[in-house]
């Protein structure tokens, strides 16, 4: 029997449930178990392959999830418990519950919003918040995110919805920038047409826009040039790697010296200097 008082959170008497209600409620919840389960896989064998994976994956768990659920409030109408008893309840049981399911709601809203607006797809390098790396999994309470250092972090639903996100795959194409300092004795004409040319070769820098080829600086140094092109954002870090690895390389077969940090030191006067030597007696100049 279940005693529900106003003002109070609703108890089981387990000393009034019956032995075959209690074996009720049990195939309920195993049966529960395995539709979902059966669900699960009929959904991957008919839908997995011709849905997105960022759509299909929160479908799958929203379907599935929801069984469980539906099937656990089924499980306790045997054993005397009501929905409505449970949502109705006060008391301090109540209220601990309530405030702990909030967030946990809140996440579930904010997952079936970020389903219908998809900001952020499974496979997408993004950034949240302080977090960036690649999502691998989107469900119902929480998003994951693989962090370009390898690590797993789970960001609640919540969480992401409300923070913004910067989304690199989104785009057509995202800016590759280099920058490079010459030596001032070097031909900057010849510095800047070799590193054109680089980009203009390469199979991924765009077209339209075009590259961009300036100096951004005069250092203590060197001569800084900057270099930009546009590269699809699949391919955009192997790009940036592909640049910079082969632009040195282009640059000394030029004949264009990359300098190191140098200073000049010009003196003035002379000032005639004493020397002592160990064991003299007199200094000489």
């Amino acid at each position: 029997m279940v005693a529900v008082a106003s003002g109070s959170a609703p108890s089981l008497n387990l000393s009034g449930v019956r032995l075959g209600d209690m074996l009720v409620a049990l195939a309920i919840l195993v049966a529960t178990i395995l539709i979902a389960l059966f669900i699960r896989q009929v959904m991957r064998r008919s839908l997995q392959h011709k849905l997105p994976s960022y759509v299909y994956k929160p479908l799958e768990n929203i379907a599935f999830y929801g069984i469980i659920v539906t099937g656990v409030v089924a499980a306790l109408a045997p054993l005397g418990v009501s929905l409505s008893g449970l949502l109705v309840a006060g008391g301090f049981a109540g209220l601990v519950v309530g405030l702990a399911s909030q967030q946990a709601v809140s996440n579930l809203v904010s997952g079936i919003f970020l389903l219908i607006e998809q900001p952020l797809r499974i496979g997408d390098p993004v950034t949240v918040k302080d977090v960036s790396g690649v999502v691998v999994d989107i469900n119902i309470l929480s998003t994951r995110v693989r962090t370009w250092d390898g690590y797993i972090v789970r960001i609640p639903n919540s969480t992401v919805f409300n923070e913004l996100i910067t989304n690199y795959q989104r785009t057509r194409a995202r800016r590759v920038e280099i920058s490079i300092g010459i030596s001032y004795g070097s031909d900057l004409d010849k510095a800047m047409s070799v590193i054109r040319e680089l980009m203009d070769e390469h199979p991924y820098c765009l077209v339209n826009p075009a590259p961009e080829v300036f100096v951004s600086n005069y250092a203590d140094s060197a001569i800084v040039i900057t270099a930009r092109c546009w590269a699809p954002p699949q391919v955009w870090f192997s790009t940036k790697v592909q640049l910079q690895t082969s632009l040195k390389k282009r640059l000394d077969e030029a004949g264009v010296e990359i300098p190191f940090p140098q200073l000049d030191l010009h003196v003035k006067d002379l000032v005639p200097l004493s020397v002592r030597l160990e064991g003299a007696t007199e200094p000489k100049g």
